[in-house]
C-alpha cells in the first residue's frame, strides 16, 4: 500500500489546516487508518485513528477537541482537520495503515504501512 499525504504548510497560531492522505489500494475501506507526527528532536507520536467504517475514532489527549479525523472510502482518502493550532503542533505529520489486530493502548498502535510526511509549521 502506498500512501500520499498532502496539505501541510505554515500557519499562525489559532489557525487551521486540513491534511489529506490518499492510498493506492482497492481495499481501502478495510483498513484502519491513522495519523502520527514527529516534532524536531522528539519521537514520532500517535495523533489520531479511524476505524474501517468511521464508526470509531481515537485521539491523543494533546489534540482531542481540536483535531478531527475522517475518511472518504470512495476516494481512498483519510483527512485530518486541525483547528486551533498551536506552536507545539509543529511537526512532520505522517499517515499510516494501522495494524488491524491490535487491542492495546492507542499510543502504542503498530503500523503496517507508513506514508511520506507532510510538514506543518505553526508560528506564534
Amino acid at each position: 500500500v502506498q500512501l500520499q499525504a498532502s496539505g501541510g504548510g505554515m500557519v499562525q497560531a489559532g489557525g487551521s489546516l486540513r491534511l489529506s492522505c490518499t492510498a493506492s489500494t482497492r481495499t481501502f475501506s478495510s483498513y484502519r487508518m491513522g495519523w502520527f507526527r514527529q516534532a524536531p528532536g522528539k519521537e514520532r507520536e500517535f495523533v489520531a485513528a479511524i476505524m474501517e467504517s468511521s464508526a470509531n475514532t481515537y485521539y491523543s489527549d494533546s489534540v482531542k477537541g481540536r483535531f478531527t479525523i475522517s475518511r472518504d472510502n470512495a476516494k481512498n482518502t483519510v483527512y485530518l482537520q486541525m483547528n486551533s493550532l498551536k506552536p507545539d503542533d509543529t511537526a512532520i505529520y505522517y499517515c499510516a495503515v494501522l495494524n488491524r489486530s491490535y487491542r492495546g493502548s492507542i499510543y502504542s498502535w503498530p503500523v503496517d504501512y507508513w506514508g511520506q510526511g507532510t510538514l506543518v509549521t505553526v508560528s506564534s
